[in-house]
C-alpha cells in the first residue's frame, strides 16, 4: 500500500510537469490534459517518493515534476514491481506496462548530477479503468491479471 503524494501534469512535452490538485484518469489515454497522454503503453508515469528522496540526499535540487513523473506515491517500490502488476487507488485501475526508459539525450537533471532516477526507478502503466485520483489517496499493489485465481481478477 501507498498514499499518492504529488500528482504531477503538463500541457507540452520536454517540460517539466507542474503539480495539480487531482487529476482524472482516462481508459487507455492516461491524465486527462497530461501532454503524455495518448493512446499507447506509456499513459502514465509512476515514481516512488523514496526514490525521490534518496536521490535529493545525495545533494539535487529537484522538486515533484521534475522528472517527468505524474505520480508520486510514497511507500511503492515501482522498481521492484513486475510488468503487469496492476495498481489500485479508488476506482481507478492501472496496469504496469514498462519499467524504467531510455535517456536518449539525458535530462537536465543528469548534466547537474551526472544521474537521473526516472530511467531505473519510474514505471509506466496503462489505464485500465478511469476516475479521480488526489494526494493522500491510498493506492494498493494487485497481482498482474495472470497471477489472479480465477474469478477473483479486479
Amino acid at each position: 500500500m501507498g498514499i499518492i503524494k504529488a500528482i504531477c501534469v503538463s500541457s507540452k512535452k520536454g517540460t517539466a510537469k507542474q503539480t495539480a490538485s487531482s487529476a482524472t484518469l482516462v481508459v487507455d489515454h492516461g491524465i486527462e490534459g497530461d501532454a503524455h497522454a495518448g493512446k499507447w503503453h506509456r499513459q502514465v508515469s509512476l515514481l516512488s517518493w523514496q526514490a525521490i528522496e534518496a536521490f535529493k540526499a545525495r545533494g539535487a535540487i529537484v522538486t515533484h515534476g521534475c522528472f517527468g513523473e505524474n505520480l508520486v506515491v510514497d511507500g511503492i517500490d515501482f522498481a521492484a514491481l513486475p510488468v503487469g502488476t496492476r495498481l489500485s487507488c479508488n476506482t481507478v485501475l492501472l496496469e504496469v506496462s514498462q519499467i524504467g526508459k531510455e535517456c536518449h539525450n539525458h535530462c537536465q537533471i543528469y548534466h547537474t548530477m551526472g544521474d537521473c532516477i526516472m530511467p531505473r526507478q519510474g514505471v509506466f502503466a496503462r489505464v485500465l479503468k478511469g476516475g479521480l485520483v488526489r494526494p493522500g489517496d491510498v493506492m494498493d499493489v494487485l497481482p498482474a491479471a495472470t497471477d489472479c485465481p480465477e474469478g477473483t481478477a479486479p
